[in-house]
C-alpha cells in the first residue's frame, strides 16, 4: 500500500492505472486549457494568517450544505463517465461519500444509472440534471430520480452548448471505449482496469441507454447526445424545472454577479460558482476569483458554493473562509476513484479532511462558522479590475 500523503499522490497511481483517453478527459480543460490552470493557481494566490496561542483543542470540520449535516463542506461533484474511470465507479463514489458524511453527486451522463446506485447505497445522494431538448426525457429523468430518494436536484447551466475539449477529440473518447491500434496497445498496459471492468455492472450511459426511445445500445447513443443539449435553456425554464422536482435545487456554473442574481430570483436554494473545471468557456476567469464578485451581489439570499479547481483541504478552507458555504471536488475523488476504487475515493476525502483540520487548528479556528476573510491574506487585485 502506497503512503498517500496529498491528492497528486493519488493523480499520480491513477495515471497509471486507468485507460489515457479517461485520464485525459478528467484532466483536461477546452481550448488553451488556461481557465483549467487557473482554476488551481489562483487558489496559491490566497495566503493563510497563522495565529497562535490559541485553544486547537474539540476542533470540527462538520457544517451544512442546504441543511444537509455533513463532516466537512465538501459534496462529490457530478463527472460524467465516473463509471469508465473504475468499474461501478459511481456507485464505489456514492458508497464512500455515504460512509465518510458527505454528498455525492450523480451525474446525468453517468455509467450507473439512478437506479443502480439507490439500490447499491440505500442512502440519499443528489442527482445531477442536464436539460436536453426531448422534454419527455427530462420529464421521466427527473420522476425517476424522485423515485429513488434523490435529496437534492443539481441543475447544470453552462452545457447548453459543449465546449471543445481537444483531447477528448484525438482520442476519440467513448464508452466502452472503441478498439483501435491505439486504444489497444494502451489497454494492454491496463490490465488490471481491463479485468475489472469486464465484471462491471454497466459500460455504458445507464440513464440514457433503454430510457430513450431508439437508443437501446451505444450505436445510437453518439447521434442522439450530439443534439441534445438544450440551447434554449433559459431562466423561466429553470423556473419550471425547480416546480417539477419540488424539492431542493441547487443551480451550478454561475459565473456572473448577474447571473447569480438571477438565480435567486427563481428560487434557488444554492448555487454553485463554478466554470465546468474549466472545461466549457476557455479564457473565463477562475471560480474563487469571481466567488467575491458574486457574495457581493446576493449575500445571504441564497448559499453559496464553489467548485472548479479544490486539489487540498486548504483549498477547501480558503473558499470557506471567501465567504462560500460549501465547496464541491470533482477530479480530486476521481483521481483517488481511478488509483484505487472505493477505499481511493475515502483516501481522498481523508487527505482533504486532515488538511482542513490542520490548517484550521494553526489558523487559530476550531469550528467552520468561525472562518472568515480575516484568516486570510488576499492580495489588493485578487481577481483583477475588468472592463467590461
Amino acid at each position: 500500500m502506497p503512503v498517500i500523503t496529498n491528492i497528486d499522490d493519488l493523480k499520480r497511481i491513477y495515471e497509471r492505472r486507468v485507460p489515457r483517453m479517461f485520464f485525459d478527459y478528467c484532466e483536461s480543460g477546452s481550448w488553451t486549457e488556461q481557465t483549467f490552470r487557473e482554476n488551481t493557481s489562483d487558489f496559491e494566490k490566497l495566503r493563510l494568517r497563522q495565529r497562535v496561542a490559541v485553544d486547537m483543542s474539540g476542533r470540527s470540520t462538520a457544517s451544512q450544505m442546504i441543511g444537509q449535516d455533513v463532516a466537512m463542506p465538501v459534496a462529490l461533484a457530478p463527472v460524467g463517465l465516473t463509471g469508465m474511470q473504475r468499474a461501478d465507479g459511481e456507485i464505489k463514489a456514492a458508497r464512500a461519500a455515504r460512509d465518510f458524511g458527505v454528498p455525492f453527486t450523480l451525474s446525468t451522463m453517468s455509467i450507473n444509472s439512478i437506479e443502480d446506485v439507490a439500490e447499491a447505497t440505500g442512502a440519499p445522494f443528489w442527482f445531477q440534471l442536464y436539460t436536453m431538448r426531448d422534454q419527455d426525457f427530462v420529464r421521466r429523468l427527473i420522476q425517476r430520480a424522485k423515485d429513488a430518494n434523490c435529496s437534492a436536484l443539481v441543475i447544470t447551466l453552462d452545457l447548453q452548448i459543449m465546449g471543445q475539449r481537444h483531447k477528448d477529440l484525438k482520442n476519440g473518447l467513448s464508452a466502452p471505449p472503441q478498439l483501435t491500434a491505439r486504444t489497444i496497445a494502451d489497454l494492454a498496459t491496463k490490465w488490471r482496469w481491463g479485468i475489472e471492468m469486464l465484471s462491471a455492472k454497466r459500460r455504458n450511459f445507464g440513464n440514457i441507454v433503454g430510457h430513450v426511445q431508439g437508443v437501446k445500445d451505444n450505436s445510437k447513443l453518439g447521434s442522439w447526445s450530439a443534439e441534445q443539449f438544450d440551447p434554449t435553456l433559459d431562466w423561466n425554464k429553470i423556473a419550471k424545472l425547480k416546480e417539477q422536482w419540488g424539492g431542493k435545487v441547487i443551480l451550478k456554473g454561475i459565473l456572473d454577479a448577474e447571473d447569480a442574481r438571477m438565480a435567486v430570483k427563481v428560487g434557488a436554494d444554492a448555487i454553485v460558482v463554478s466554470n465546468h473545471g474549466g472545461r466549457q468557456l476557455d479564457g473565463a476567469l477562475s471560480s474563487i476569483a469571481m466567488l467575491p464578485s458574486i457574495l457581493d451581489a446576493v449575500g445571504d439570499q441564497v448559499e453559496v458554493h464553489l467548485d472548479s479547481g479544490i486539489r487540498s483541504g486548504q483549498d477547501v478552507l480558503k473558499a470557506i473562509a471567501m465567504g462560500a458555504k460549501g465547496t464541491f471536488i470533482g477530479r480530486a475523488f476521481v483521481y483517488g476513484l481511478g488509483a484505487m476504487g472505493q477505499q481511493g475515493v475515502t483516501t481522498a476525502l481523508e487527505v482533504i479532511h486532515k488538511e482542513m483540520d490542520v490548517t484550521m487548528a494553526l489558523c487559530g479556528v476550531t469550528k467552520i462558522s468561525d472562518l472568515g476573510r480575516h484568516n486570510l491574506l488576499i492580495p489588493e487585485d485578487f481577481g483583477g479590475v475588468w472592463r467590461s
